[in-house]
């Protein structure tokens, strides 16, 4: 039996990834944990669920919770939980009030879940990456940020609509912060298996105008809905399953780097890396443009220091 437990399961990312993750049928039962102000919601959220599910005869089971016990046995423990992103926000103004929630709920899983892989979506996610880390105790390989894995579908969408093209023939990768300092490999990015840079001879594709486009894209979002959800929770969703069914997909999250990539240490970035039932397998190595090893290193540099502003508010 597979079971993943989801902590923030009434905010929006949180119940959307329940659904999503439910209809996938790759988990067995699914621990939606809410604090206990909010456990009548969480239940109807539980009963809407198997509403929908029952049209398709789905039979994942969904346990509203607000007792941490009920994680016991999870294969992944998803930390969603944090403050809302208001217009205009940066990443980073989520950052000390965010960790003291995700410090708080690492020590939790490690203590009733101490075999599964925590995985954090709450942002700024790379600094909630490393937070989550430290709390917990974990080895490095099973604390995973979500991380640029929204970015690089979202720049595959972006790629696919522009130039009318099946998304499935776009393969290109967002690496760094999920944030400002993000960093898309345009350098390897193939259309149609033909790079880029001559893809764009033949079509017209304004490649400065979809990286604004994409750096924009949560604010954008945000102002004119509210809040991100169904790109955030298939994202995360689609990560989860990746994960639990162990098919060692190459996915783009943030990681704990001691060195991997252009020598970049002591600060978690979005990296590609082979995701397993254990965790990370192994970072994969990247080829990049000198442009883009320099703004992958001052992604590390900004990243790192608003981790140890955020660690020295929180005394860890």
């Amino acid at each position: 039996m597979v079971k993943v437990s989801i902590l923030g399961s009434t905010g929006t990312i949180g119940k959307n990834v329940a659904f999503t993750l439910a209809k996938e049928e790759t988990v067995d039962e699914i621990v939606m944990l809410s604090r206990p102000e909010s456990f009548d919601k969480v239940k109807g959220e539980t009963y809407d669920m198997y509403d929908a599910l029952a049209a398709r005869d789905i039979d994942c089971k969904l346990i509203p919770s607000y007792n941490f016990e009920d994680i016991k046995g999870s294969a992944v423990v998803l930390i969603a939980a944090g403050i809302h992103r208001e217009p205009g926000m940066n990443r980073l103004d989520l950052a000390v009030p965010n960790a003291k929630i995700v410090s708080n709920y690492s020590k939790q899983i490690a203590k009733y879940a101490p075999d599964s892989i925590i995985l954090v979506a709450t942002n700024p996610v790379d600094v909630m990456t490393t937070i989550a880390l430290e709390a917990s105790g974990f080895s490095k390989k099973k604390v995973i940020g979500v991380g640029n894995h929204l970015d690089s579908l979202r720049l595959k969408n972006y790629f696919s609509r522009q130039i009318n093209i099946n998304s499935a023939e776009v393969h290109t990768r967002v690496v760094g912060e999920h944030g400002n300092h993000m960093v898309p490999l345009l350098s390897s990015t193939t259309i149609g298996g033909i790079p880029l840079k001559y893809f764009v001879e033949y079509v017209d594709l304004n490649v400065i105008a979809l990286i604004e486009q994409l750096k924009n894209a949560g604010n954008t979002i945000i102002s004119k809905k509210g809040a991100t959800e169904y790109g955030p929770a298939y994202a995360i969703s689609n990560l989860i399953s990746t994960i639990i069914t162990d098919t060692h997909k190459v996915l783009t999250v943030s990681c704990y780097l001691e060195g991997e990539v252009e020598g970049v240490k002591d600060v978690s970035l979005g990296v590609p890396a082979v995701t397993s039932k254990n965790g990370i397998a192994m970072i994969v190595p990247i080829h990049m443009s000198d442009f883009e090893k320099r703004s992958f290193i001052e992604a590390g540099n900004t990243v790192r220091d608003a981790t140890y502003e955020v660690k020295e508010n929180l005394d860890i």
